[in-house]
């Protein structure tokens, strides 16, 4: 169980930052370290990066249900295959939806 809830809470950090996306008065990033490019519209750019990161967060939280007591200890594959997954999903879901929608050319 305090695993279920550890992997709840990195969830919920997540959905949190997608809430502050929304939110926020200058451009969300995605990268670390990095700045963002020019936006042509502040507003929706910011609140697709909500929709991300919320999403994210969600799909997270769902991936390790199988970390709850009494569940068949070989489904432990599914939480970190399909966190490796989700991560790779959301950064191409960045670069090839997200940046090429809202980069000011």
């Amino acid at each position: 169980m305090l695993a279920f809830g550890i992997w709840t809470a990195v969830g919920l950090f997540f959905i949190g930052l997608g809430v502050q996306c929304l939110f926020a008065r200058k451009p969300a990033g995605f990268w670390a370290n990095t700045e963002v490019f020019e936006v042509k519209d502040l507003k929706k750019y910011n609140r697709a990066m909500a929709k991300l990161w919320s999403g994210f967060g969600a799909v997270f939280i769902a991936l390790g249900l199988p970390l709850l007591p009494g569940q068949n200890k070989a489904l432990i594959m599914i939480p970190m295959l399909g966190s490796m997954w989700e991560v790779i999903c959301a950064m191409i879901l960045y670069t090839q939806v997200i940046e090429k929608k809202y980069r000011k050319r």
